[in-house]
């Protein structure tokens, strides 16, 4: 009797293990920015960047594939260098932008490719239009945070976006259609 409850004990743990549910970790915004550039008439590569946004992941470390991530920022939180670029690109030649219009990125799959990386398939939402992307993406660390002493995470990612497709093609193709963005993300578990 008592092996089989041990038996029982030992199958319990490991299933319970093999079936551990994704945790909740929640963006670090002081340490979470999306940074892209775009090439300007041949002349010069342009950056601007997004930080400072919300957003949550759902992070199985046993099983990678079944995570899933959502992410939203307000467009007008978009940091150029420049006042000027900053307001063309809010004005109807680009966004039209109004204080609550958000970019918003929901992940529908993840594809694990190595180690620590994946390819992250989601519907990204920019200027009203909604189409599905690739995130090739790197976990970077887990662990303790040093300072927080609470589990932490960091990201990489990278994509290519062609921002005709999202009606924001002005001026293409003498200012390149195709935008890169690099994301880089730190996030704390959830309470």
């Amino acid at each position: 009797m008592k092996k089989i409850l041990l038996a029982a004990a030992v199958i319990g743990t490991v299933a319970t293990s093999a079936f551990a549910a994704p945790e909740k970790y929640v963006l670090d915004a002081s340490h979470s920015q999306v940074v892209f550039n775009y090439n300007h008439l041949g002349y010069s590569t342009t950056y601007g960047m997004f930080s400072g946004f919300e957003g949550e992941i759902m992070f199985d470390q046993e099983d990678p594939a079944q995570s899933s991530v959502s992410v939203s920022m307000p467009v007008t939180s978009m940091i150029t260098g420049w006042e000027a670029r900053f307001g063309h690109f809010m004005s109807d030649d680009f966004f039209g932008a109004t204080d609550d219009e958000m970019v918003t990125f929901t992940s529908t799959g993840i594809e694990v490719t190595g180690e620590n990386t994946a390819d992250i398939t989601g519907d990204l939402t920019l200027n009203g239009v909604t189409k599905s992307v690739v995130l090739n993406a790197k976990l970077n660390q887990t662990g303790e945070h040093p300072m927080a002493k609470k589990p932490w995470a960091g990201f990489d990612a990278t994509t290519t976006l062609v921002r005709s497709e999202y009606e924001l093609g002005q001026f293409a193709p003498f200012v390149s259609d195709e935008v890169q963005l690099f994301i880089s993300i730190e996030a704390m578990k959830a309470e």
